[in-house]
C-alpha cells in the first residue's frame, strides 16, 4: 500500500466551542495499482477477455479522454506501480482520470477465475479484500495519527466503516490490532452502509466524542472493488458504470471535543448530524451478496431523487443556525461526489458558484467515487484551498459554516452542519 502526501495545516485556528466535536487531523492510503482512466477501456477488456465491440463502445463513452495527456505508458499496461505521482498531470474536468485499486495483473493470474462469468469466487475475494482493507486502513489511520501529533495511546474508541469486507471478528479488531492500540479501546463497526458510510462514521463518532469527555476517537473507512470486479456482460450494463468510476483506498479522521491547542490543530468543529432516509426507494441502490461476489445497480431516477430532496434537507441543518437558502454560497460545501451527475443536479438546483464543488470535482477526479473513504479526500482538499485562498486573501465569501454530505442505499441523506476553524 502507498499512502499519499501529508496535507500541511498550519497558522491560526478559530476555538471550537466547549464540548463540540472537532476534527483534530485527516490522513489517507491507497494500494498501489494505479489505474489511468484513458488506458482502462483496453485493459478490462483484455483482463477479462471480452470481445464484445458493442459494450466496449458503452464504456469508452464512459471513460471520456483527458484533456490534458498524462505522461506515456505502454497502452498494453492497465495497472501501474506507482510510488508517487507527482508526474501525473492533472486536468480540471469533472472526468475521473485516475484511480487506485488492488486488482494487479499478478492477482488475476494468481486467481484467474476472477475474471470468469458465473464462477463461485466470494471465497477468493474475501481472502483478497479483508487482508487488503486492514492493510490500507492501518496505513491511513498512521498518517492520520502522524499528522495529529499525540500518541497512539492517546485514542480511546475506534469507528470503523467498510462496505468491502466479511469476516468475524471483523476488521475493527484486526485494525485495532494493527495500530497496536490498548483492549481496552472501544470498538463500534459499521458495515455496507455504501457511499454514505464517511458522513455516517463521523456522525457516530461525534455523537462517541461528545457523550465521553476526554475520548480522542479514530474514525477509519476501508473500500476496494475487487469484491465486485466482474466481467462486463450485457445483462449487467451498470457494472461498466462502476468499472468507470469506483476506486479503491482508506480514509482516517481524528475527533475529539476540546482541543489542546499546544498540540492539537482542529480543522472543522461538527455542529449538528442528521439523517434522512427517503421511503420506498429502497431498491434504487440495490446491492447483494453473492457467490460470485457484490452485485449492485442504480436506479436511473437517482440524481433526480437527490436533486428533489436536497433543498429540505439542507435548509433543515442551516436553520439550527439561522441560515437560509440565500446563505448557500457563503457556505462550504464537502459533498461526496457519487458522480457528476449528482454534482452538476445539486449545483444547479442550489445556485452554487462553481468554486463551492471543487474540492468534490477534484476528488472524482484523482481517486474516482471511493465510496467512504472519498468524504476524507473532499475535506483535505477543501483545506488546502483554504489555506491557498487565505494566503492569497482571496477569500471573501467567508465561509465559516458550511454543510458535509453523502447519499447512500436507502435512499439515505447523510448530513453534518460544520464550522471551518482553519484561519
Amino acid at each position: 500500500m502507498g499512502s499519499e502526501g501529508e496535507t500541511a495545516v498550519n497558522g491560526l485556528h478559530k476555538l471550537a466551542n466547549p464540548g463540540k466535536a472537532t476534527i483534530l487531523a485527516l490522513g489517507k492510503a491507497f494500494p498501489h495499482q494505479l489505474v489511468m482512466q484513458e488506458l482502462l477501456v483496453d485493459g478490462y477488456f483484455k483482463n477479462t477477455k471480452c470481445d464484445d465491440p458493442e459494450l466496449k463502445q458503452k464504456l469508452a463513452r464512459l471513460c471520456m479522454p483527458p484533456k490534458i495527456p498524462f505522461f506515456h505508458i505502454p497502452s498494453s499496461k492497465l495497472f501501474i506501480k506507482i510510488n508517487s505521482v507527482d508526474s501525473i498531470c492533472a486536468g480540471k474536468t469533472t472526468t475521473v482520470k485516475t484511480r487506485y485499486v488492488v486488482m494487479s495483473e499478478e492477482i488475476l493470474k494468481e486467481y484467474p477465475e476472477l475474471a470468469l462469468e458465473g464462477t463461485p469466487t466470494i471465497n477468493q475475494r474475501l481472502e483478497i479484500a479483508n487482508k487488503a482493507v486492514t492493510d490500507m486502513a492501518i496505513e491511513a489511520s498512521q498518517a492520520c495519527i502522524k499528522n495529529w501529533g499525540r500518541p497512539t495511546s492517546s485514542i480511546t474508541h475506534l469507528v470503523y466503516v467498510s462496505s468491502s469486507e466479511a469476516r468475524l471478528p471483523g476488521g475493527d479488531l484486526y485494525l485495532a490490532k494493527g495500530l497496536g492500540l490498548s483492549p481496552e479501546t472501544s470498538r463500534v463497526m459499521l458495515y455496507f452502509m455504501g457511499c454514505s458510510g464517511g458522513v455516517a462514521g463521523l456522525r457516530v463518532a461525534k455523537d462517541i466524542a461528545e457523550n465521553n469527555p476526554g475520548s480522542r476517537v479514530l474514525l477509519a473507512t476501508s473500500e476496494t472493488t475487487i469484491v465486485g470486479f466482474k466481467p462486463p456482460s450485457i445483462n449487467r450494463p451498470y457494472d461498466l458504470v462502476g468499472a468507470a468510476l469506483f476506486g479503491d483506498g482508506a480514509g482516517a479522521i481524528i475527533l475529539g471535543t476540546d482541543p489542546e491547542l499546544s498540540i492539537e490543530k482542529p480543522l472543522f468543529e461538527l455542529h449538528t448530524a442528521i439523517q434522512h432516509f427517503l421511503p420506498n426507494t429502497e431498491k434504487t441502490i440495490d446491492g447483494k451478496l453473492t457467490a460470485e461476489g457484490i452485485s449492485f445497480k442504480l436506479g436511473r431516477d437517482l440524481p433526480q431523487l437527490i436533486e428533489d430532496n436536497i433543498e429540505g434537507f439542507c435548509d433543515k441543518l442551516m436553520g439550527i443556525v439561522g441560515l437560509n437558502d440565500k446563505d448557500y454560497n457563503k457556505m462550504f460545501w464537502a459533498v461526496h461526489p457519487g458522480g457528476p451527475a449528482i454534482l452538476n443536479r445539486m449545483e444547479k438546483r442550489l445556485n452554487l458558484l462553481p468554486e463551492k464543488l471543487v474540492a468534490s470535482r477534484r476528488a472524482l477526479m484523482d481517486y474516482g467515487n471511493a465510496s467512504s473513504n472519498t468524504i476524507v479526500y473532499v475535506l483535505e482538499y477543501m483545506i488546502e484551498e483554504t489555506l491557498k485562498q487565505n494566503q492569497n486573501e482571496k477569500n471573501e465569501n467567508g465561509d465559516e459554516w458550511g454543510l458535509l454530505l453523502a447519499f447512500g442505499p436507502g435512499i439515505t441523506f447523510e448530513g453534518i452542519l460544520a464550522r471551518k476553524l482553519i484561519v
